[in-house]
């Protein structure tokens, strides 16, 4: 069987190929846009001599670089999309690239649609939350955001490139299999998520209070992506992924303050974040929008309103993390430590 990874050289790419060969898939094409990003990759090669891991460069914004994406494959991890940018960037990168995918492999000769199955790695950020109130539990019965353009452009993007795919999977028939990570941490990534707060200026700005962090070390992401990818029964289903002992964003921050370095943080509990807020769609109604509503109350409810998680799904799989919360905290704050010496 040949497997598809795209955005094989990203934080969770690289991940996803290193589980797939522990896993004892031996023929992986590994696409990425930028081939200097490929010395882990290669790496792997190397330590996998019974292996063939293919490194095809390429933009999936391109038809015909799809194309030679999805030549003979029949099982796709589809990890692209946009991070950052603007909202016409970001879309291009998660909506476009992903309706391209799909085209291509409509249009392939030999291999009917049917006969492949996709596994798309969406987002927390398509869970409409706010209209649960504070403290509501998540799961796959979650209803998706019905407002997503009151969120950031990001979880737009998100929902609408899950959304996509589901269309396509109802027209053509493929198997299709979700996985909605929380935060990815780990070596090689960011030191703070939203959830946690904002950095604005030289102080951080600490809004997450006591929620829980949905944190998925990104092995163990990349674990529950390959038995969720494999697994018979997991086709047309949607799997959380985070891991099991959840801090929260107030721990989380004591944590790094320990073991990384000191950071200035203003805690702004819950309640002033919504009041600041308000004042501030305030200011953008009465300015005629030439000051920006950088926060509103919509947005302030969905990233800090507060939720509890579940994951039991993911587990019913078989799947266990590979690391515990504790060991995926030390090895991610000694990273850290590493790149922000004091």
């Amino acid at each position: 069987m040949k497997v598809l990874v795209t955005g094989a050289g990203g934080f969770l790419g690289v991940h996803v190929v290193e589980r797939l060969l522990a896993h004892g898939y031996t023929d992986i094409r590994c696409f990425l846009r930028d081939r200097t990003k490929a010395e882990r990759l290669v790496e792997l090669s190397r330590l996998n001599p019974g292996a063939q891991l293919e490194l095809c460069s390429g933009n999936l914004r391109s038809k015909a670089d799809c194309a030679r994406a999805v030549a003979d494959v029949s099982l796709v991890f589809h990890l692209v999309a946009g991070m950052k940018g603007a909202a016409a960037e970001l879309f291009a990168d998660s909506v476009i690239v992903s309706r391209n995918l799909v085209e291509a492999l409509e249009q392939r000769e030999g291999i009917p649609i049917q006969s492949t199955r996709i596994v798309l790695v969406s987002s927390f950020g398509v869970y409409g939350v706010v209209p649960l109130g504070r403290g509501a539990r998540i799961n796959e019965t979650t209803p998706l955001e019905a407002h997503p353009e009151l969120r950031d452009t990001y979880s737009h993007s998100k929902l609408r490139q899950e959304q996509l795919l589901w269309e396509y999977q109802r027209k053509d028939g493929f198997e299709l299999i979700v996985l909605r990570p929380g935060v990815i941490y780990g070596p090689g990534g960011s030191a703070f998520s939203n959830r946690v707060g904002l950095q604005i200026g030289p102080a951080f700005f600490h809004l997450g209070g006591n929620n829980l962090l949905p944190l998925s070390y990104v092995a163990n992401c990349a674990e529950a992506i390959v038995v969720a990818g494999g697994h018979p029964d997991a086709a047309g289903q949607v799997y959380n992924v985070h891991d099991d002992e959840l801090p929260t964003a107030a721990e989380y921050l004591s944590e790094y303050k320990r073991q990384v370095k000191s950071v200035r943080s203003i805690r702004l509990p819950y309640f002033a974040t919504r009041m600041l807020a308000g004042c501030l769609e305030t200011y953008h109604r009465r300015s005629l929008g030439q000051l920006p509503a950088i926060l509103t109350r919509y947005k302030v409810a969905a990233a800090w309103g507060g939720n509890d998680f579940d994951n039991a799904k993911l587990h019913s799989l078989g799947w266990r993390p590979l690391v515990t919360t504790q060991e995926a905290m030390a090895k991610t704050f000694e990273y850290l430590q590493g790149q922000n010496p004091q």
